[in-house]
């Protein structure tokens, strides 16, 4: 089972680092169409760019359970906690970055984006391969999955006025 999840894993990296790249722009691409914003970026908050590793890293993680689905079971609660290592690598490595330098790059912006996924279905697969986890695990993957689409999906609508949410270069919140 470790031999076909790393190999899954290690090819996501590719696929979500291009899917979400791509994804920074189709908001753009689509005129400026309000309900694909629910999926891509629709400014240039921290968060967006949460959104835009989330969702390719969810749709590859469909794809990836048809073919491990029967070789492991605590599949959920490996991606859930994968996919939550994106946002949180993201946040520490931007934030840190440019507290010490005062400055945003976009090379490192790009950089700690394949990181952080780098870091997601590293933790993926950890959890794939490492212990059986209990049974109710896969429950509250599924639970905290859901939890952070619904957040995306709301918050792109309807952002809150924090820093996070706030496009840097316009001042705006949400979608222009």
């Amino acid at each position: 089972m470790r031999r076909p999840a790393l190999r899954w894993e290690l090819i996501g990296i590719a696929i979500i680092s291009v899917a979400g790249s791509i994804l920074h722009f189709v908001f753009a691409w689509s005129n400026y169409w309000p309900p694909i914003g629910a999926i891509a970026a629709v400014n240039e908050s921290v968060w967006e760019h949460f959104k835009i590793a989330f969702w390719p890293a969810l749709f590859y993680a469909v794809v990836e359970y048809a073919y491990l689905k029967r070789s492991v079971s605590n599949f959920l609660s490996a991606k859930a906690m994968g996919i939550y290592a994106m946002p949180i690598t993201i946040a520490a490595l931007f934030y840190a970055y440019t507290t010490i330098t005062g400055l945003e790059i976009l090379v490192v912006d790009i950089s700690i984006f394949v990181v952080a996924v780098s870091v997601g279905q590293i933790v993926s697969y950890k959890l794939l391969a490492g212990h059986q986890l209990p049974r109710w695990s896969n429950t509250l993957g599924l639970i905290l999955l859901v939890c952070l689409a619904l957040a995306f999906v709301l918050f792109t609508y309807y952002p809150p006025h924090l820093p996070i949410f706030q496009d840097a270069a316009t001042g705006r919140y949400g979608i222009p």
